[in-house]
């Protein structure tokens, strides 16, 4: 699996399916690292780096799977609606990349 990939999964606490979903590749292309047509895989992981700096990956690995106002990051991921999830990403760096109970 190619370095980013593997970093992007482990940074989410995404499965290989999700991962697979999110990047809109099969299994096979995920394990080969065969990934360089997909321009989405820098885009998510510049998104995050400065998430990952302050918060860490244990807070972002609860965060994509946390219900906030306009739904679970992930889902968001999941059907590829980058806005949205970066929308979501937003929002947590606007609190301060703090996760609120009761989301």
């Amino acid at each position: 699996m190619a370095r980013d990939a593997h970093h992007l999964m482990t940074l989410l606490g995404l499965s290989e399916d999700e991962l697979c979903a999110a990047l809109a590749v099969d299994p096979l292309t995920l394990l080969s690292g065969q990934l360089d047509h997909r321009p989405e895989l820098p885009i998510l992981l510049d998104l995050l780096a400065e998430a990952e700096e302050r918060a860490g990956a244990p807070v972002l690995r609860r965060w994509v799977r946390a219900s906030g106002p306009a739904g679970r990051p992930l889902d968001a991921l999941l059907a590829r609606d980058f806005g949205r999830f970066e929308d979501a990403l937003g929002q947590l760096a606007e609190r301060g990349f703090v996760l609120r109970s009761g989301g």
